[in-house]
């Protein structure tokens, strides 16, 4: 379905990011991959281009800086001739702690992957797209920012904010046929990965709520539903928000951490507790 196709998938060396990279290359995308990790870029570029046959680039890039983010964009046209398919995949969760002691430096960091990074790949991307006649982005939300996630605030914020950009991009940019989505994942990524190992039973657990029984594959849930949206079978959507966690956004779900306690207050010289309490 992507035959002749380039895609730039931020963050696509590891966890959802990868999955969705393998799967668009599986329908014959030639891939880059903007990864901040050189080494888990190069790995999965390496697997892609023996698995699939596909070409595949791995760029080492910190998509919180801009000119490394639009400098991804340009060496994938340099590289393949062109950009069809854009994938903001890349974001970042700071340290889980409440909303009054997030500091400015974790809201910056945050905003600068999961909102800056994506605004000026597009940016970037557009002037290309348009020129092609038209293409496709598809920018990562997170259902977290639906449910008011506790310990969250700041990621929650650039979601938030990222799906505005998306809808007013779909808004302006179908003009020259480029259509912009956006999904709300949950699969076995990095941070599910994590929590798997620490915590026991978290797998079962997270099975046991979703409505339709297991966890998201990375590769064949996610990816393809990524797949829809690049390809010409959503050729009529723009502007949409799919969700993509077996029914996870239907009840929600409680975030609300068990034990105050537990939860790990950042050194700032200009917070007290009131009373001893969080």
């Amino acid at each position: 379905m992507l035959q002749g196709k380039v895609a730039l998938v931020t963050g696509g060396g590891k966890g959802l990011g990868r999955g969705v990279a393998r799967r668009l290359a599986r329908e014959g995308a030639r891939i880059v991959i903007a990864e901040i990790d050189g080494d888990a870029a190069e790995a999965t570029a390496s697997e892609i281009e023996r698995e699939f046959g596909a070409k595949a680039l791995a760029i080492t890039t910190d998509i919180a800086d801009k000119d490394a983010a639009q400098a991804a964009v340009e060496q994938s046209v340099e590289q393949f001739g062109s950009i069809d398919i854009l994938v903001n995949n890349a974001s970042q969760l700071s340290a889980n702690t409440f909303i009054e002691t997030k500091t400015d430096a974790m809201l910056e960091r945050v905003l600068k992957i999961a909102l800056w990074g994506s605004w000026w790949t597009m940016q970037a991307a557009m002037p290309h797209m348009r020129d092609r006649g038209g293409g496709a982005i598809v920018n990562f939300y997170s259902i977290d920012a639906e449910a008011g996630a506790w310990l969250h605030a700041d990621y929650n914020i650039a979601k938030s904010a990222l799906l505005g950009l998306t809808r007013s991009a779909a808004s302006e940019w179908g003009r020259y046929n480029i259509r912009v989505n956006a999904i709300a994942p949950t699969g076995l990524g990095t941070v599910f990965e994590q929590l798997a190992r620490d915590i026991p039973g978290f797998i079962e657990a997270e099975e046991w709520k979703n409505p339709l029984g297991r966890v998201g594959d990375p590769e064949k849930d996610i990816g393809s539903a990524v797949l829809f949206l690049a390809s010409e079978l959503s050729s009529f959507v723009t502007g949409e928000l799919l969700h993509v966690d077996g029914g996870q956004h239907l009840p929600r779900y409680n975030s609300k951490p068990m034990d105050f306690g537990a939860v790990k207050i950042p050194e700032r010289p200009d917070f007290k507790l009131e009373g001893g309490q969080l």
